[in-house]
């Protein structure tokens, strides 16, 4: 039969239910966990490619001139970065190891963005010898040394303005970045955006092509995309007058939100490429600038509902009149967005996936930490030792994020393709741990 449409938005739309069994792609999860270990991360490629092409179409039928840039922090790999250079989008990178990672996938460096706020010199030096496409400039100690790189290895390089417009997205405090009070970008109200505008015009070794803000993550409400864009374009029209600005590039930054639990849902994408590029054309008329290139930058809503995290039911824990607690044989070390954003998420015992909900329980992970907790009542039937527990929505800022804490293994991960499951990342050993030690006795 059919998948449970309640969880249509949130598992691979490839997913579905038979014989009381859910399978992703054609494959039985539980059989994937015999097969390749617990926890276990498992990708469906048939939802990464729509994604991909989802974005494309939206903007560009709106806006010929659009690139899409996946914001790579979300989950990167080899096999990612593989799936969007064959897709024909860009990546966001933000440090030295992310461009080396797309590098060695044939990822062309110059469909490559790099941002960060603290770009490290041999980041930048590695990065320019590349051929990066942009450099996304953060601040003015940057600026001074991307231009200083860049008369080294004699080039001109391209760089974009990040800019602090002062607007508030009303999101999550740890994830906020458009306001003035905030470690990225240079705030346009002191007057810092002007300067650096100013000193770029003059540096030889920089090609200032556009501007850039980023308001934070995830963005449920659209409005804020507009308030950006007003003060954005009028800036640059202001920059185009006093010191000769040529807006060729511009970007709103992404922040586009998925869906994690049943009852929120996120705007769809069509959603975001009509508000975003409405409203830009719009206060680009307001401003008499002619339309620059428009580039956004995705990164969860692209990956999140096409990775699953699976795990494995363990010991069972009941306090009569409180709480019943079900601990996972994963948690926080592969998923830590529950103990720092409160991160939400659906729960599905994979192997009675038809069973009707018997209990409210817990799902705990195995670390030493009380905050190790991935649901807090999750609706399930009654789970036994041995069960398997899918959490959807499992793609985006989990594998991105897990650490060894504990001495923990990160997981495997499994690309589902045409039914087929392949390894695309071992599971970690322990000589892996102890491969950096240097400790000789």
């Amino acid at each position: 039969m059919a998948f449970d449409p309640a969880y249509g938005s949130i598992f691979p739309r490839t997913t579905q239910v038979g014989n009381g069994r859910l399978a992703i792609g054609g494959c039985d999860a539980q059989a994937l966990t015999r097969e390749f270990g617990s926890p276990l991360y498992v990708f469906d490629e048939t939802e990464l490619r729509a994604g991909c092409r989802e974005y494309l179409a939206a903007f560009r039928t709106r806006h010929a001139e659009t690139d899409i840039a996946y914001a790579s922090k979300a989950y990167l790999s080899r096999y990612m970065a593989a799936i969007a250079r064959d897709e024909g989008i860009g990546l966001d990178v933000v440090s030295g190891g992310e461009l080396a990672v797309a590098l060695a996938a044939g990822f062309p460096a110059a469909r490559c963005h790099f941002h960060g706020n603290n770009k490290g010199e041999d980041e930048l030096r590695e990065a320019i010898g590349a051929g990066i496409g942009r450099i996304i400039v953060d601040n003015f100690h940057e600026l001074e040394l991307v231009d200083r790189i860049a008369a080294a290895v004699g080039t001109r390089q391209a760089i974009i303005l990040r800019l602090s417009p002062g607007v508030d997205a009303h999101t999550h405090a740890k994830t906020t970045t458009g306001t003035l009070d905030t470690k990225f970008g240079l705030p346009i109200a002191t007057g810092a955006a002007e300067q650096a505008v100013a000193d770029a015009q003059r540096m030889k070794n920089l090609e200032l092509i556009g501007l850039h803000c980023h308001l934070g993550s995830p963005l449920f409400d659209l409005a804020p995309y507009d308030e950006a864009n007003a003060v954005m374009l009028a800036f640059a029209a202001e920059m185009e007058g006093r010191h000769g600005l040529e807006l060729r590039e511009y970007s709103p930054g992404g922040g586009f939100a998925a869906q994690y639990v049943r009852e929120k849902a996120a705007p769809p994408v069509e959603a975001y490429a009509e508000a975003i590029v409405s409203s830009f054309k719009r206060r680009c008329a307001q401003q008499r600038l002619a339309l620059p290139r428009l580039f956004v930058e995705p990164g969860r809503s692209l990956v999140a509902r096409a990775g699953v995290a699976l795990y494995t039911v363990g010991s069972r824990k009941e306090v009569e009149g409180l709480r019943t607690w079900v601990s996972i044989d994963g948690g926080m070390a592969d998923n830590i967005r529950p103990a720092i954003y409160d991160a939400r998420y659906e729960a599905v015992v994979v192997n009675r996936a038809d069973d009707e909900p018997s209990e409210t329980v817990t799902i705990a992970g195995k670390y030493c930490e009380s905050g190790d907790v991935l649901v807090k009542d999750a609706r399930v039937p009654r789970t036994e030792p041995g069960d398997v527990i899918a959490l959807p929505a499992s793609g985006a800022y989990c594998l991105a994020m897990a650490s060894n804490y504990n001495m923990a293994l990160r997981p495997a991960v499994v690309a589902i393709r045409e039914g087929k499951p392949r390894l695309v990342r071992r599971r970690e050993t322990y000589a892996d741990l102890m491969a950096t030690d240097a400790w000789e006795g």
